[in-house]
């Protein structure tokens, strides 16, 4: 007659074990610590910002980009001047040197001077 199959207990070493018992404490001791992320006055269950994950976009090279922007423009010194004070403001300049493209750079498009209600950006 057959013998009965029997479980077989599966039974860790003791500093295997342990080292296990150690991992699973300080993950938990790591996100006990963690203060949880606030938004708004209201506390985010453990879960940071998207703000804080990701990093911030690349600075444009204001000189560069507008240089490009005001190539055709009849008087290039005051665009370079316009558009590098609405570049460092908005990091974004619409391609090209038309004003067919400034819809891409909402706050370019956008930005007046206060004293007379023009568009600042060329």
């Amino acid at each position: 007659m057959a013998q009965p199959l029997t479980r077989r207990r599966l039974l860790l070493p003791p500093p295997l074990l342990l080292l296990m018992l150690l991992l699973a404490l300080a993950a938990h001791h790591q996100a006990a610590s963690d203060p949880p992320a606030t938004h708004g006055g209201m506390r985010a269950s453990g879960t940071r910002s998207l703000l804080q994950q990701q990093p911030p976009p690349p600075r444009l090279d204001c000189p560069k980009v507008c240089a490009g922007r005001c190539a055709n423009n009849w008087r290039k010194e005051m665009c370079n001047d316009k558009c590098n004070v609405c570049c460092q403001r908005c990091n974004c300049v619409p391609p090209g040197t038309g004003q067919d493209t400034r819809h891409i750079c909402p706050c370019y498009a956008t930005m007046t001077n206060p004293h007379n209600g023009k568009l600042k950006c060329p």
